[in-house]
């Protein structure tokens, strides 16, 4: 059933649709471990309460735990940078629903001159693998810098972020021992005169910061473009956020496939 339930974020299937894959593609079964073709295989019921327990006992952060721990005990993930940052999930804003109402946990975000309506997915990585250690989802309205310092994991010296995460050093939940490293405001970085050599410092300066924290951009990259996770899938912030964990989870096994490969050989 974990089998079956990885495969519906690796291909993002509604449970009817996990089903029916289960019927007709024998990669699938073989994945699951179903066998041959005679054998039953679970029912989109079946597949939804093995969800609900996962969600109802937490499992999805236990997941991305367990596998992280993996990752780190053989030399993949290390813990003394962390990069956070935000992106959001749209959600369907039409009220032509038995509620009639929008989904009331989802709200409206302005991001580039533009409305979206949705929910956050926080995450903080590790800064030298880009590997995801921590995930938060919020409503569309929440603010990045609110959730900054709880994407720490407590052991990371180092934070980056971008301009969005101004003052988060100040917030009264800033840990002690982190130096963080914001990007300049684009409105104060253009307006640098180049032609000093002052101003050419600070710009390679901020020109490495966002090497660093573009690391953080992969994971999004993973999960929108090759999972398919564009838009939530269920109604509520709490099966969302669980959904996230195991999304991001996955995203670490597929960006490090290659070295977990090596280190198997």
């Amino acid at each position: 059933m974990l089998r079956i339930h990885f495969m519906q974020q690796w291909f993002n299937l509604s449970d009817p649709a996990m089903e029916e894959a289960l019927r007709d593609m024998v990669l699938f079964r073989d994945f699951a471990g179903l066998g041959i073709w005679n054998e039953p295989v679970p029912d989109k019921t079946t597949i939804l309460r093995f969800r609900r327990v996962l969600e109802k006992h937490k499992m999805a952060p236990q997941i991305l735990q367990t596998i992280n721990d993996l990752l780190r005990s053989k030399g993949l993930m290390l813990r003394a940078g962390t990069v956070v940052d935000a992106t959001l999930i749209a959600a369907p804003s039409s009220t032509k629903n038995a509620q009639g109402e929008r989904n009331p946990e989802m709200k409206p975000s302005k991001k580039g001159g533009q409305w979206y309506f949705g929910m956050k997915a926080h995450i903080g990585v590790d800064a030298d693998s880009g590997l995801v250690h921590t995930v938060r989802g919020t409503a569309g309205s929440v603010h990045d810098v609110t959730e900054a310092n709880a994407l720490l994991h407590g052991e990371e010296t180092v934070a980056f972020g971008d301009a969005g995460y101004q003052g988060v050093a100040k917030r009264p939940d800033a840990k002690s021992g982190v130096d963080w490293n914001i990007a300049m405001r684009p409105g104060k970085r253009r307006a640098l005169d180049k032609s000093q050599e002052v101003s050419r410092l600070i710009d390679e300066v901020e020109i490495l910061k966002a090497s660093i924290r573009a690391k953080v951009e992969h994971p999004f990259r993973v999960i929108k473009r090759r999972f398919g996770h564009m838009k939530v899938r269920y109604r509520g912030l709490g099966k969302n956020t669980a959904q996230l964990h195991t999304l991001f989870a996955l995203s670490n096994l597929w960006m490090v496939r290659r070295q977990l490969g090596g280190v198997q050989a």
